[in-house]
């Protein structure tokens, strides 16, 4: 192992290239990556970088958001398989049939969708920022999409704004239940509970805190407390009792893992980058619709 990690920087050093790595990612991923984080974070890395080529190690939806923002550079996927099934539920014939029910409103878009998707849409979002951005539209109704317990969680966290959903979710968060909630706060009295918010609404409700997966790391950085009940994927979970080996974290459920996100391997990051193969490539009239949606984020959350 230690054998390709040296093979791997050496070629990010011959061929001026840079890894992004999502913290849902395998975690010895993070020892080859330059940059390791949440979806804002990313996408504000791969925007601001001088290297030639990127590595994304994170799913089809991020590295098409790092090619929008970097359409001169060579964006790699290592393995083509990894896709996201919260993007996978709305296409452009969906977008537009939700937003013809809903006329002459503002569309937010989650990060995890496509470029397709982002095109048509009015600004996007991410985790860390969707009450921030839905504000920042003044607006009095929003269509948000995909996720409908983001959605969900950005009205409650606003009061004054009606969010309209779609009727989309990460399939690993809307796993989660408010009796899984309920057996591990018994099993653990007094822990706090931190929550991704597109856990379902009845879920995040029953939380001592939400936030996205930096939001959470930010916490338990801050945060006296010895022990933690982490309700998000399981990569979120690895990389916190890596960094803080004198703390305690509980999954919530051991099924919380993104099968999508975990496909990328070492090997697979050397050998897209040996063969600058599954290069990603986003239509140019695409692209540059999709670039203002991003943009018009990215200037709200600087």
């Amino acid at each position: 192992m230690e054998g390709i990690r040296e093979k791997i920087n050496k070629l990010k050093r011959e061929k001026n290239a840079v890894i992004l790595a999502h913290s849902y990612q395998n975690i010895e991923i993070d020892e080859v990556a330059d940059y390791v984080g949440d979806s804002l974070y990313l996408s504000r890395m791969a925007a601001k970088t001088d290297a030639d080529i990127i590595v994304f190690a994170g799913v089809y939806f991020m590295a098409q958001t790092a090619k929008i923002l970097c359409p001169q550079k060579k964006v790699l996927l290592p393995d083509l398989n990894a896709g996201c099934a919260m993007a996978d539920m709305i296409n452009l014939n969906q977008l537009r049939e939700f937003k013809s029910k809903n006329p002459d409103i503002k569309t937010v878009c989650y990060i995890n969708s496509t470029a397709e998707v982002k095109s048509e849409c009015d600004i996007c979002c991410t985790s860390s920022n969707a009450p921030e951005i839905v504000k920042n539209l003044q607006a009095d109704k929003v269509l948000f999409l995909p996720d409908k317990n983001l959605g969900r969680w950005v009205e409650k966290q606003l009061k004054n704004v009606q969010v309209i959903t779609y009727d989309g979710y990460c399939p690993i968060h809307h796993n989660i239940t408010v009796e899984d909630v309920l057996k591990i706060k018994k099993e653990n009295p007094g822990v706090k509970l931190l929550a991704h918010p597109e856990c379902k609404e009845e879920v995040s409700s029953l939380a001592d805190f939400v936030g996205s997966t930096t939001a959470i790391m930010d916490f338990v950085k801050e945060s006296c407390d010895n022990k933690y009940i982490i309700a998000t994927e399981k990569g979120v979970v690895d990389r916190l009792k890596r960094d803080y080996p004198e703390k305690e974290f509980e999954l919530i459920k051991e099924n919380l893992i993104c099968s999508s996100m975990k496909v990328n391997t070492l090997e697979d990051i050397y050998n897209s980058l040996n063969n600058e193969t599954h290069e990603i490539k986003v239509e140019e009239e695409t692209s540059r619709k999709a670039l203002k949606c991003i943009e018009r984020m990215l200037e709200v959350s600087k």
